[in-house]
């Protein structure tokens, strides 16, 4: 685990996460054509209630990885 500085809304704060997941948030935001302090500035505001930042970066990495596997997402077989 890392701690990253980063810059949201203005204000710098810290998050500890595994280099796995930064990679992952990265991939995130290029995606998306975003920087990635605007990734991680959207994942917290979308909280319902404010919490621990680390985590709901973990969470928004797993949500994303897994939408890729909901049987939903795959194509219909021919």
């Amino acid at each position: 685990m890392r701690k990253h500085s980063v810059s949201i809304r203005g204000h710098r704060t810290s998050i500890t996460l595994e280099d796995a997941f930064m990679d992952a948030l990265r991939q995130m935001a290029g995606e998306r054509g975003l920087a990635l302090a605007a990734l991680i500035a959207e994942i917290d505001a979308s909280q319902a209630t404010p919490g621990n930042l680390s985590s709901a970066l973990r969470l928004a990495v797993l949500d994303w990885a897994l939408a890729g596997r909901t049987p939903s997402a795959t194509p219909p077989q021919s």
